[in-house]
């Protein structure tokens, strides 16, 4: 009898990739991982990367040519640095023409930078923080800038809050009760009753202010955008520099933000909901 006949057999009898598919998920958990670190940086080298990612750099470079080969990232020959590639970009954006806000959303911003002087931004909710996924820059030397994908606090954002104050304080309590509110400046809203506070005037009037409370020196004005279930699916904002936007001027900007709010609600299918952002005395 062949003595290679029964292992073979037995070969034959697993099912496809039975054995290899732990590898496998492995490898494709530590591609991505690997992934959003690039993304989250402006280039980077090799040595850094495996470090960010726990690995050695003989496997960081295999992944990293893998990742290359198929354009999600790309090495740049003189400074060996790893940036973001095409192909991740055009990835990216699908998910911004699935939510349709992505494309809409550009009059809208250029608009509102053009008329405030002040950066422009659409952002959205996502896991209980703010995640940036468009913005018009001003053209003043000093601006503010997020850069897209770009995550936030919730309670220390003014899209963050617009986006709360649309949600019932059940909502609310399910997204944030469980978090302990960083602390950023003197001015950050870190507990939650003086959050629900502010969350409160936000709903009267229907816009939010950011008043250096993520970071000194800058505010922001935001609105939120809603979804035609009535539901505040992102928010829409102007940001910059505190010295500019003096409380005089946030009193003019904030209508301004509310009324492009619910222009690109109206533009994407959405509807504000009944009896919310009554303007206060």
């Amino acid at each position: 009898m062949d003595q290679t006949a029964e292992p073979h057999r037995a070969r034959r009898g697993r099912k496809p990739g039975e054995h290899a598919a732990p590898a496998s998920v492995q490898v494709l958990d530590r591609a991505l991982n690997m992934l959003a670190i690039v993304s989250s940086r402006d280039g980077a080298l090799l040595t850094d990367i495996a470090e960010a990612a726990g690995m050695a750099p003989s496997t960081t470079h295999r992944l990293l040519t893998s990742l290359a080969s198929h354009g999600m990232i790309a090495a740049d020959p003189e400074t060996g640095q790893w940036t973001i590639g095409v192909k991740a970009f055009e990835i990216g954006n699908g998910f911004l023409r699935h939510r349709k806000l992505g494309t809409i959303s550009r009059p809208y911003l250029t608009a509102l930078m053009q008329e405030s002087g002040e950066t422009a931004n659409l952002a959205i909710e996502d896991g209980g923080d703010v995640v940036f996924v468009s913005q018009v820059e001003s053209h003043a030397p000093m601006r503010a800038f997020f850069r897209p994908g770009r995550r936030g606090p919730m309670h220390a954002s003014g899209i963050g809050k617009a986006i709360l104050a649309a949600c019932p304080d059940s909502e609310v309590k399910s997204l944030l009760g469980h978090r302990k509110l960083k602390h950023f400046t003197e001015k950050t809203l870190s507990t939650h009753p003086a959050l629900h506070a502010d969350l409160a005037a936000i709903r009267a009037r229907g816009w939010s202010l950011d008043d250096e409370e993520h970071t000194v020196g800058m505010r922001c004005i935001a609105a939120p955008i809603f979804n035609e279930y009535g539901e505040a699916v992102a928010g829409l904002s102007v940001s910059g520099p505190a010295v500019r936007l003096s409380y005089e001027r946030i009193g003019e900007l904030g209508p301004k933000v509310r009324e492009a709010a619910d222009a690109l609600t109206a533009a994407s299918g959405g509807r504000r909901p009944e009896g919310t952002g009554q303007e206060i005395s």
